[in-house]
């Protein structure tokens, strides 16, 4: 298998400026003390549609020929994804479908419809969301964009760790959630090519631990009815990833979800941010194992900031 090069990061990179926002690095000293080490947060909750997603979605859409422009895309999804590509759509002024289950938040439902895709409902399972889709891609003749599992998504999540190797900064160790594993696996791929001994270490919840199972096991192992309050990071690993993740990362650590509220609420706190609790998982990992970092420089990367506020989880 083939792994897009710095080159095609670069270049993806280069792609999708006009797109996005070159997001910032925050620090907060109070959260240095409590950690022992010196943490750098990449703020992709800043970015458009609120989450790195948007990075993926746009080098997959600007890369399509204009023949399958004029088709338009497609994909299933209920969340961040769904938004993003409905977005890079519009920017590039071709169709979006997108198949969402029924019972998706109306706040998804909305947030695709403002950025012009067109939703099309199913039933809230696996299978109806497959074949609806493909039903779609028939009738339309869209292009499939996957969410995570797919080489231009996965180079355009990898721009995001680009920034932060721009900012000439020596990280002992680069941070991120994985769920599908495509901000991980771009994640992995652009630091080793640019720092080899920098390490690459994930943060997973324990309720929907197939990627820390799978890295263990060292085949794909898929999951089965995840539960976290972690709602990014609910699906299976995808295969491209799980062989990146196999060549490329060092470590995928496990936490609770008791663990990531109270990570999430120190963010909260101490940095006056919106993030969700995917985001909080890779801050809570190294909290649970300071030991492993103290006195480095860590880079984070808070992956999204689309919470629902009514529901927060701090009592």
């Amino acid at each position: 298998m083939k792994f897009p090069s710095l080159a095609d990061i670069q270049a993806a990179h280069e792609r999708i400026q006009p797109f996005i926002h070159n997001t910032p690095l925050l620090k907060s000293e109070a959260i240095n003390e409590i950690a022992g080490c010196e943490i750098f947060f990449k703020c992709e909750n800043f970015q458009k549609v609120g989450a790195f997603k948007a990075r993926g979605a746009a080098n997959a859409v600007m890369k399509l020929t204009p023949e399958q422009k004029a088709h338009g895309v497609a994909t299933h999804s209920s969340g961040n994804h769904a938004a993003a590509l409905a977005r890079a759509a519009s920017v590039a002024g071709i169709p979006a479908y997108i198949v969402m289950p029924s019972n998706a938040p109306e706040i998804k439902k909305k947030a695709v419809k403002g950025y012009g895709g067109e939703i099309i409902e199913c039933e809230p399972n696996l299978m109806a969301r497959e074949t609806t889709l493909q039903a779609v891609v028939e009738k339309t003749g869209a292009t499939f964009i996957p969410p995570y599992d797919y080489f231009d998504v996965i180079e355009g999540q990898a721009t995001c760790v680009l920034e932060m190797w721009k900012e000439d900064i020596p990280f002992d160790t680069i941070m991120a959630p994985v769920g599908g594993g495509g901000l991980l696996g771009g994640t992995a791929l652009t630091t080793k090519y640019i720092s080899p001994q920098t390490k690459v270490i994930a943060g997973e919840p324990a309720g929907a631990d197939d990627a820390y199972r799978s890295f263990q096991a060292k085949e794909l192992i898929p999951m089965v009815s995840p539960k976290t309050i972690s709602d990014g990071l609910l699906t299976s690993l995808g295969k491209i990833n799980f062989a990146i993740i196999m060549e490329y990362v060092d470590d995928i650590l496990i936490v609770d979800d008791a663990e990531i509220i109270e990570a999430m609420r120190l963010i909260y706190e101490r940095m006056k941010i919106v993030i969700e609790p995917s985001c909080a998982v890779p801050l809570a990992a190294l909290l649970k194992n300071k030991a492993r970092f103290t006195g480095q420089k860590v880079g984070i990367i808070l992956s999204g900031g689309n919470v629902d506020l009514a529901k927060l989880p701090f009592k």
